[in-house]
């Protein structure tokens, strides 16, 4: 009897599969799909173009500013900018615009505005705050 349970469990061992469940084959399926994903990303990056950084003078952005004077508070100046306009939301813009860290500005601290309001008296060119700061 011996011999039989050994030539049985010879040809079972032979003949026996990989079965996989439903929930299985789902699993496998997505592990194969998250390895593909993420070697589409990793070509995508290698093979992406690169960005380069232009020192050409015509790329060159000019801005606009205001000088704050003794006294002055970003409000005041925003106020004397558009007074039509929420004072609040001229000043984020600023703020983003000169990437500063707070409200507080100094006595002849130069700040770009945005160019829409290039043609308000308080504001000058890059240009001419170049001369000014030269002289």
């Amino acid at each position: 009897m011996n011999d039989a349970n050994d030539a049985y469990a010879v040809e079972a061992r032979d003949t026996a599969r990989l079965r996989l469940t439903r929930r299985g084959r789902v699993v496998v399926g997505g592990l194969i799909a998250l390895v593909l994903a993420g070697l589409l990303v990793f070509a995508a990056t290698l093979l992406s173009p690169q960005a380069f950084a232009s020192d050409s003078a015509s790329s060159k952005q000019q801005f606009h500013y205001v000088v704050a004077q003794p006294g002055e508070s970003l409000w005041s100046l925003a106020s004397e900018l558009d007074p039509k306009v929420d004072p609040r939301d001229l000043i984020a813009e600023i703020v983003q615009l000169n990437q500063l860290h707070g409200s507080d500005v100094e006595a002849g601290q130069a700040l770009a505005v945005p160019l829409r309001y290039s043609d308000n008296k308080n504001v000058i060119s890059a240009d001419e705050l170049e001369a000014d700061s030269a002289a």
